[in-house]
């Protein structure tokens, strides 16, 4: 069966006319960037320290910029590391050199024991 025709006579009229009435309908869905936070790591670590302490939202925002300009800088000096050397691959030793570099002194012990012992529990675990 052949499409009606409009009053103007047009079968194309009315095919703009559906498309027209079906963007009105279908609105676009906005897509918005996520933005990755550690607050609830800094909360659960709080937690664990001290179990009764509170922490403001402030508190937790300048933490977080804190542990993200960290993140930024560890792995920005491990990439050099990895470019310098002229290899593809990350490696836990680029990241401990790493981080020999960005931090100092008793932190740098702090971090590399507990990055040691985190590899030697997931090394563990995926063994069978």
């Amino acid at each position: 069966m052949p499409p009606k025709k409009t009053a103007t006579g047009s079968i194309k009229g009315t095919l703009i006319a559906k498309k027209l009435a079906l963007k009105k309908t279908i609105r676009k869905t906005v897509h918005r960037k996520r933005v990755e936070t550690w607050s609830i790591y800094i909360f659960c670590v709080l937690k664990q320290v001290h179990p009764y302490t509170s922490i403001s939202k402030k508190a937790i925002q300048v933490m977080n910029s804190f542990i993200t300009d960290m993140f930024e800088r560890i792995t920005l000096q491990a990439s050099k590391l990895v470019s310098q050397n002229k290899k593809r691959t990350l490696t836990h030793r680029d990241l401990q050199a790493a981080l020999r570099l960005v931090l100092n002194g008793e932190l740098t012990k702090h971090a590399l024991s507990e990055g040691t012992k985190s590899i030697i529990i997931l090394s563990n675990a995926t063994r069978f």
